[in-house]
């Protein structure tokens, strides 16, 4: 299958059954989600795949568009993933206490 970009495959990320590890807790049906198969490996990708998408969608964001977000964690590397994907210029300023 071919994508668009490299945000198109984020998320419907798969499950796996960890039976065994459930079994020795004495719990069944457990299943593990791994978002690490993501772009960015980040469990944020979805976050910044749904910013971008919103502001996309509400006419916030256009080509030419600078996003600045205050952040230094896994969110940013989402917002970079997909900004990187879709061609945007990105600003993660880092919050310093």
């Amino acid at each position: 299958m071919m994508y668009k970009n490299a945000s198109a495959l984020t998320g419907d990320t798969p499950l796996v059954c960890l039976s065994r590890f459930g079994a020795a807790y004495g719990v069944s049906g457990l299943v593990g989600k791994l978002e690490f198969l993501n772009p960015a490996d980040n469990v944020k990708d979805r976050v910044g795949l749904a910013l971008i998408d919103a502001a996309e969608s509400d006419g916030q964001l256009t080509p030419d568009s600078l996003i600045i977000e205050p952040t230094s964690g896994n969110t940013g590397v989402g917002l970079a993933a997909v900004a990187a994907a879709r061609g945007y210029r990105l600003i993660l300023p880092c919050p310093t206490p």
